[in-house]
């Protein structure tokens, strides 16, 4: 048994996590401030800090209080369209958060740290699908963020020993396919949750940004990769530290489009998706697919639930159990 920090553990990705952890034998604290987080997603068995990162003494006395195996960073805010309207705030949350947990695991003698980063390093690839080799250029503060603290890790790797994984995200979806932990942000902007809510009537018709990219059906491709497969690559890559830190994209390696999602859901429900098609939204690139053969090859990490339809059914039965979602969200 082995016992990790999971920063965000309150979140999305990071619930499902520390339920895998937790499935697998392990001990594990989770830190989170609640700020997006839900007390009520993080699983029973889990011991639960509510602290925010920017507080150097807690983090400190949390690493003196507790020996960690490794770190697993996912506390971040995500929304592009915010990065833009608030680009020091993300810098604030995602950079500088993120080297003060370093820094206190570095003290505090846990040098293996996991990083939650994102496709959105990329910026608008000049080809699909996307290799770790890509160009990294961000088109906004979110994917600098995430880009620059990569870079540190770099740095702390060669004047520390801290061993990292980065892992680019592309489209994390799904939910645990026992019910146990699903999606619930406020406002919802991923795609799949917002057609099976307008579907159930718990939301307004979807808005389809765009059809008239050059994609098969003229809207646009993402990849899509199951909440628990990500769950399990963050621990596929721990042994890998071993030989020294790595950097690695996560997805499914297909990708699908809008209206190829909305057939899926109405497959999985029986019903139509309500929806209304609107111009694109700007900075949207036509299709972002990644090649996910590197961490393949070096870790054997293999999508479980990689059939689009399985990932949209997880999803709908979790939002049809919760049509609430996890309810009100404690005060941070």
């Amino acid at each position: 048994m082995a016992r990790y920090l999971v920063s965000g553990g309150a979140g999305y990705v990071g619930s499902h996590l520390v339920l895998t952890l937790l499935d697998a034998g392990h001990e594990v604290v989770v830190v989170d401030d609640l700020s997006t987080g839900h007390r009520n997603a993080v699983p029973p068995g889990a011991t639960f800090i509510q602290a925010n990162l920017s507080e150097r003494r807690r983090l400190d006395d949390i690493f003196a209080a507790w020996k960690f195996d490794a770190v697993f960073h996912l506390a971040a805010l995500s929304l592009v369209g915010e990065s833009m309207q608030q680009p020091l705030r993300y810098c604030r949350e995602n950079l500088a958060n993120s080297v003060n947990l370093a820094e206190a695991a570095v003290k505090g003698g846990c040098l293996k740290y996991v990083l939650s980063s994102t496709a959105a390093v990329f910026g608008v690839p000049k080809s699909v699908p996307i290799t770790e080799e890509a160009e990294t250029s961000p088109v906004n503060p979110y994917g600098l963020s995430k880009l620059m603290m990569e870079q540190a890790l770099a740095w702390a790797e060669s004047a520390h020993g801290l061993r990292s994984a980065s892992l680019r995200y592309f489209n994390a979806a799904g939910a645990d396919p026992l019910g146990r932990a699903g999606e619930d942000h406020d406002p919802e902007t991923h795609l799949i949750p917002r057609a099976i809510m307008a579907t159930l009537g718990h939301a307004p018709p979807l808005h389809v940004f765009g059809t008239d990219y050059d994609t098969p059906d003229g809207t646009a491709v993402r990849d899509y990769v199951h909440v628990m497969d990500l769950a399990a690559a963050h621990i596929a890559v721990l042994p890998r530290l071993e030989q020294g830190s790595v950097r690695y994209n996560l997805g499914n390696g297909a990708g699908h489009s809008v209206r190829e999602v909305m057939a899926a859901v109405e497959r999985v429900s029986g019903r139509k998706v309500p929806h209304e098609n609107g111009p694109r939204r700007a900075g949207d690139p036509p299709a972002l697919v990644a090649s996910s053969a590197l961490i393949r090859a070096e870790t054997g990490w293999r999508p479980q639930h990689a059939s689009l339809d399985e990932i949209v059914r997880t999803a709908w039965n979790w939002h049809a159990a919760h049509p609430q979602g996890y309810g009100a969200r404690e005060a941070a």
